[in-house]
Order: C-alpha cells, then structure tokens, then sequence
C-alpha cells in the first residue's frame, strides 16, 4: 500500500491537469466555502485540490495513508496515518470544512471514518464527499483492487444521517465542466451514454457515461462561519 501513489497515480499514468482547479472552484462556490475556513482533506494523494483550495484562500492541510503524499506539496502539511485503525491526528472540532474525493469507497469501515470526521469537525461544519456512483460504474468498480464498499445515493445519504449530520444533500454529478456551466446537458449525456463503450479511454465520453455522488452535510451544533 506504501507504493500505492507512485504505482496507481505515476505522473506519465495519470499527468497532471487543470481538472483538479477547475473542480475546486465549483464546489467552493457552489458550497458556500470563504476564505481562511480550517480545511482537511483525507487521502490528499498527491495534493492537487489541496493546492487549488489553498490559491482560493482556504487554510488547508491533508492527511493519507501512503508516506510519500507528503513529498508532492512540500509548503502543505500532510500528516501520514491509517485513519481506519488509527483514526484522526487531530483535536476535537478542528476544522471547518473536510473534503473527500474518490476515498470513502476505499474503506472497509466507512462508519469509522464518519466517526472521526463528525469528532474533529466545529459544529456547524461542512463534510463534502465524492464517490463514484455503483449504479453506472458496476461493471468497471473493480476494476480498481482498493475498491471496498460501494455507495448510492440511498447508502451515502443514510450514513450522513446516521452520524446526524443536517442539511444533508446527496446528488448524481457529471466530471465535465462543460455540463456544471450548462445542465441541460446531463440530458444529452444521458442519451448518449448507452453507446459508450464501458472502458473507453477518451476521457470526456467515460466521464459522460459514468457519475460521481456528491454528498454534503454540516455537523449539528451552529451555523458555518
């Protein structure tokens, strides 16, 4: 697992792209984020949102499992823990924000991560969470060897709700920017997406057929600064 990073995100792999700041600045906007909230992101890997959420003015940092995360934005702290056995190196109501992508499906126990992001968040603080969506991405789910537990819609909601987080939305999202500008064009991709081939290696027609959830919550006890 310590060689995860350099094997399954190797630069000529997987090269670095304005994909991460285009994202970033949807869902800061999109999300009500201002600048100088204390954020963390749980399996940073390589740092890329970090450092996008940082240029919007965030105060960020990262935590991941893997001992090389820490080498890739040398002025963001990334601290380096198994957060499923070891859970969180942070004090209690910590952060105002916490953001995932493309984490929680790779956790055997998604209810003890929900555990230490409902500790160390302030109260009314957002919890932001991408995962792919099983209902269109079965047949390719694992595809990915990592890949533990699965969510939908009615999953991702439920556990928000378990840990008694409120204002909890969760929603099917298409990784194109074009369509974040434009949601009519959901219903094209839609359409089309039938007719994509299920490993296609053009990016922009995988990312029309398959979806991410995006689920969002703030932790009970006071309004978001």
């Amino acid at each position: 697992m310590s060689n995860y990073l350099s094997i399954e995100y190797d630069e000529k792999k997987r090269p670095f792209t304005d994909y991460p700041g285009q994202i970033c600045a949807y869902l800061f906007q999109r999300f009500g984020m201002k600048p100088g909230m204390k954020f963390l992101e749980p399996g940073c890997g390589r740092g890329e949102f970090l450092r996008h959420f940082k240029n919007l003015g965030l105060d960020v940092c990262g935590v991941d499992i893997c001992p090389e995360a820490a080498d890739f934005q040398k002025d963001i702290p990334v601290s380096i823990a198994n957060i499923e056995c070891d859970g969180m190196p942070f004090p209690d109501a910590t952060f105002d924000a916490i953001y995932s992508k493309s984490l929680l499906e790779h956790l055997s126990d998604p209810e003890a991560y929900f555990r230490e992001v409902h500790r160390i968040l302030k109260p009314g603080g957002l919890l932001l969470t991408l995962v792919p969506d099983w209902q269109s991405n079965y047949k390719t789910y694992f595809d990915d060897y990592t890949h533990r537990t699965p969510f939908t819609v009615v999953s991702l909601d439920s556990i928000y709700r378990l840990f008694e987080f409120e204002n909890v939305s969760v929603e099917k999202f298409r990784q194109l920017p074009l369509v974040w500008k434009y949601p009519v064009l959901n219903y094209l991709c839609a359409a089309i997406s039938p007719c994509i081939p299920v490993r296609t290696k053009t990016k922009c027609l995988r990312w029309s057929r398959e979806l991410m959830l995006v689920g969002a919550g703030t932790k009970a006890g006071g309004a978001r600064n």
